[in-house]
């Protein structure tokens, strides 16, 4: 049976990231894609040009929508944006109560544009944090949500890793000098590096998206978090090695997320 994926999350209007990258990774990897709004983004490969946050009333209702008819087997949030609405989020997942949850902590955009209020921070630590399963958080957002400097090294990753107090898929690429993109999975004081070539390439629009939800959609199949995690860096790196062969924009273009249909 196809296990069934919610995504919630901003848009991208160009397609590279948020709702539309994750649907396109959720469904590149077997599972049913359904999607909560919680912004209208405009944006493209060279920045956020305007956002317009949904009503909370409005996204809790499609919440309800999703959770009351249909199987949730695993959750993917993306960008919330302000306090009221992770809080809005939040109290519909202590409604529910989904099994598998994912949260990718979206609080800057690539192109440096912030996407998560700075007040709304602490909502996120102390209102999500504890419903969900893995946060996949990269080296600024791991160093924002504990109020320190960002880590510069891989002992510094693993210390900020066990003080986040979930488990946590740390994206190391921002490291600097280094020739591979190193990730830290560490969950319940276990920690394993999962290790890929970095790929030379400027398109890289979306990677935090589609990685997370790639992850929610392994793990919905019933993979160990482990190996969700492991298959979902193995599934963007492709997605990377093949993103130039895209033509999106004029700036960070996305990854391919389709590309191991391509090759057929």
């Amino acid at each position: 049976m196809i296990k069934n994926v919610l995504t919630i999350a901003g848009t991208d209007c160009t397609g590279g990231a948020g709702i539309q990258a994750d649907i396109k990774a959720i469904s590149a990897n077997g599972s049913y894609a359904m999607s909560v709004i919680t912004a209208v983004v405009a944006q493209n490969t060279q920045g956020v040009q305007q956002i317009q946050m949904m009503p909370t009333d409005l996204i809790r209702a499609q919440l309800d929508s999703v959770f009351s008819d249909v199987q949730v087997d695993a959750v993917k949030i993306g960008m919330l944006g302000t306090a009221e609405v992770i809080r809005c989020v939040a109290e519909a997942l202590q409604t529910y109560q989904p099994t598998k949850v994912v949260l990718d902590p979206v609080m800057v955009a690539k192109s440096g544009d912030r996407l998560l209020d700075s007040d709304a921070v602490a909502a996120l630590r102390e209102l999500l944090l504890p419903q969900v399963g893995l946060i996949t958080p990269n080296l600024p957002e791991a160093a924002d949500l504990l109020g320190e400097a960002e880590a510069t090294t891989r002992e510094q990753m693993l210390e900020q890793a066990e003080r986040l107090g979930v488990a946590t898929f740390l994206k190391g690429g921002h490291l600097l000098n280094q020739p591979d993109s190193p990730d830290l999975l560490w969950v319940e004081g276990q920690s394993q590096w999962l290790e890929a070539a970095r790929i030379a390439t400027k398109n890289s629009h979306g990677t935090g998206c589609t990685l997370s939800a790639a992850i929610a959609t392994f793990w919905s199949q019933g993979d160990s978090l482990s190996l969700a995690c492991a298959k979902a860096k193995a599934y963007l790196t492709g997605a990377l090695a093949h993103a130039d062969e895209l033509n999106v924009g004029h700036g960070h273009g996305p990854v391919h997320h389709f590309y191991a249909y391509y090759e057929r």
